[in-house]
């Protein structure tokens, strides 16, 4: 079964606890707990209104109202165009994409997954009003398939989301989805929480996004870059992907958490992109016993810290008249990788993760089998480019 992304080109098919960023969200009125506290509906989102008659709707479903008239305000429509082919060769068609996103202060910062916008020349937003504005790209990541874009709008139009927690969320919990399948503006669906902790593949960085929400809700090409919602119309999750084999939604979503999105989305306003620590190891062998350091970066923390690669040996051999340099290469002289910080990595994933979980600038140590003897080797991480 394929996992399928949710940008949807011309509208055919296709976790540490985190405070909500100062500036990115405000606050929400409670939501009902029983049939006397739910607002009407097609009360204006965001806005609390007189209660319906308790024998017009059920509990559940005036939480679906209550939750879709709080946060439906907040989410977009972004149409994306392009160009499909070779501009040299002049082989080159446009192509046009649509996707979701959602506001995140009244400054017209949008965000959205970074699939939506990826190659994009052309960015315009559409607002729950009716009225489009052309969006500029502000920082990206597709490490982790988050983007942030930018419109200027007026400041009466923006409704921000407001940030929840993702780390105390629960396999049947319920969650609402809200974006634009197949283009049909601020679509809702509801389902719970299916699994938690999944694993998806990265197109672009060739590594897995990790901690991923899995859900039943049902989402579609359009709904990428769209929120997902706890009963509180708080958000727990982007949703960016399915898994499918027709490329419309079976029932199996994912969506990237919050935690993962506050820690980002930061560094994209500020600096247009994520500096990640760099342990200056650029390529390992994966063995069954743990990774076999095969190039490091010239002068990079590894280098410094005394880490080995593979040994290198030059040499000329004479034949008749003519001289040939050649080289040979000692693998067995190289490093094995197998722990961080006493952890073991045993995956690239692994490694990388126990890297990623610290700041440029501070000291990890590296455990590697050298000689036959595990050896200590303690690494100060710089900032990646």
């Amino acid at each position: 079964m394929a996992v399928a992304l949710l940008r949807s080109p011309n509208m055919e098919p296709v976790t540490s606890a985190q405070e909500p960023a100062p500036g990115l969200v405000t606050p929400i009125p409670a939501p009902p707990s029983g049939p006397e506290a739910a607002p009407a509906s097609g009360a204006a989102a965001g806005v609390s209104q007189a209660r319906p008659p308790a024998a017009e709707f059920t509990p559940d479903e005036q939480v679906n109202i209550w939750v879709y008239e709080q946060v439906n305000r907040s989410v977009v429509n972004i149409t994306t165009r392009g160009y499909q082919g070779d501009r040299v060769l002049l082989f080159e068609a446009p192509s046009e994409g649509e996707g979701s996103g959602m506001i995140l202060d009244r400054q017209g910062h949008v965000l959205t997954n970074f699939h939506v916008v990826d190659g994009a020349k052309q960015i315009q937003v559409t607002l729950f009003d009716g009225n489009t504005y052309d969006a500029r790209l502000v920082g990206q990541d597709p490490a982790t398939d988050v983007a942030v874009i930018k419109i200027d709008a007026p400041a009466d139009s923006l409704f921000p989301v407001v940030f929840g927690n993702s780390t105390q969320l629960r396999v049947g919990q319920r969650v609402f989805a809200i974006g634009n399948p197949f283009g049909l503006e601020r679509t809702l669906t509801t389902g719970i929480i299916a699994s938690l902790n999944r694993s998806l593949p990265s197109r672009r960085s060739g590594r897995s996004l990790k901690s991923i929400i899995q859900i039943d809700a049902a989402i579609n090409p359009g709904n990428s870059g769209g929120p997902l919602l706890d009963s509180h119309a708080r958000l727990i999750g982007m949703n960016t992907a399915i898994a499918s084999k027709t490329g419309e939604s079976a029932g199996v979503g994912f969506a990237i958490p919050v935690g993962t999105i506050a820690r980002i989305v930061p560094q994209l306003l500020h600096e247009g992109k994520v500096r990640r620590p760099e342990a200056g190891i650029v390529r390992v062998y994966q063995t069954d016993k743990g990774l076999l350091v095969a190039t490091l970066s010239p002068g990079g923390p590894a280098e410094r810290a005394g880490l080995r690669g593979p040994k290198v040996t030059r040499q000329q051999k004479r034949q008749g008249p003519f001289v040939y340099e050649y080289q040979t290469v000692d693998r067995s002289a190289a490093d094995l990788i197998v722990a961080v910080d006493g952890k073991p990595a045993k995956t690239a994933d692994e490694f990388l993760d126990a890297i990623e979980s610290k700041r440029p600038g501070e000291q990890v140590t590296i455990t590697v089998v050298r000689g036959g003897q595990e050896v200590q080797v303690p690494l100060v991480l710089d900032a990646s480019e």
